[in-house]
């Protein structure tokens, strides 16, 4: 079986009988060793010695009175949101349960850790994944992607990428007329097609393949696949999830927008405002999904589809929030599991 995505950590993690992943000293210390949570140059030696207590024993108990004696305001607020964070990820049966429970009832931690909780588990729901379309269009749930017109197609690349990508260049002092006629939408990175899919595997920690979501069906497929996985693998209700180029159903009932651009699209569409061009050129993707048990879909969409959106904003970068697939979808009150 191909390995891919390690930075996500998930061999700091154990798989419980129950399939989803449970929290080790060893992910604790990945944590601690952010720089986030690395002490200044100026920290109090209470600071330091309860960093490096917990480097030794990562699930040792802090009290309330350990985090009062750290002399730094800012200091005790991070420690404090870092312990709550620690027990949560700790004591809960899954790392899974904890994602679900922050989708539903809403992020109190900082964007950057959702995300790494996100990459660990659509990590582990995409275990055993042989498609490098699947895997390129998973990245989309747990990194921002610069967005990009190419020979008529939209194109997606990995906007810290894009964004490092262009401070090198910069310092290269390369001129704008060279810049301008690079061959490629985002200079020399690959656009993923089935000549060099299969590189993926050796560089899935990089982000450096570009997505051609507007030219190539597979990626759009792909990303249906990881809509169907992540819904699966976190909720445990199977459905079905294709790509449409619009919306013709005049009846329709429900609509999720996976980013805040698409959310004010969608809830356009829903008042019957017609879009104007660059409203309707912000959409990335739109996709049907269908609740394969109808027993389980909530009594106001009955056996109608759920409409997808997933838009970019005014500086062409995409967001996609993937917890708005669990706390948005229509199900019915004896469905809400997990």
């Amino acid at each position: 079986m191909r390995e891919f995505w390690v930075a996500s950590g998930h061999h700091l993690t154990r798989r419980g009988d129950h399939g989803g992943l449970v929290a080790t000293p060893e992910l604790i210390m990945a944590y601690l060793a952010r720089p986030e949570l690395m002490p200044p140059a100026d920290a109090c030696d209470a600071e330091r010695n309860l960093h490096a207590s917990l480097l030794t024993n990562p699930l040792r108990p802090v009290s309330k009175a350990d985090i009062a004696a750290l002399a730094d305001a800012d200091a005790r607020e991070n420690w404090t949101f870092m312990m709550s964070f620690r027990d949560r990820l700790i004591s809960a049966p899954s790392l899974e349960a904890v994602y679900v429970t922050l989708a539903r009832k809403g992020a109190d931690l900082p964007p950057i850790f959702l995300s790494q909780l996100c990459h660990l588990v659509l990590r582990n729901a995409l275990e055993g994944c042989d498609d490098p379309y699947v895997l390129r269009a998973a990245e989309l749930f747990y990194r921002s992607q610069q967005a990009a017109m190419h020979e008529g197609t939209l194109q997606l690349a990995d906007a810290e990428v894009v964004e490092a990508q262009q401070l090198a260049q910069h310092d290269a002092h390369l001129s704008p007329l060279t810049a301008m006629l690079q061959p490629q939408a985002f200079g020399e990175m690959d656009v993923m097609d089935d000549d060099n899919a299969w590189t993926y595997w050796s560089r899935s920690d990089a982000h450096a393949m570009v997505m051609n979501i507007g030219g190539n069906p597979k990626a759009r497929a792909g990303l249906c696949r990881v809509v169907e996985r992540w819904i699966s693998h976190l909720l445990g209700v199977a459905v079905t999830v294709e790509t449409v180029s619009s919306i013709e159903d005049r009846d329709w009932r429900w609509f999720i927008g996976l980013d805040s651009e698409a959310t004010r699209i969608g809830n356009e569409l829903w008042n019957g405002t017609v879009l104007d061009g660059n409203a309707a050129e912000r959409i990335v993707a739109l996709m049907r999904l269908n609740i394969e048990d109808s027993r389980l879909v909530d009594e106001r969409v009955g056996n109608k589809p759920v409409y997808l959106i997933l838009a970019m904003d005014a500086d062409k970068l995409v967001r996609l929030k993937p917890q708005n697939l669990l706390a948005g979808l229509p199900l019915a009150a004896v469905a809400n599991v997990a």
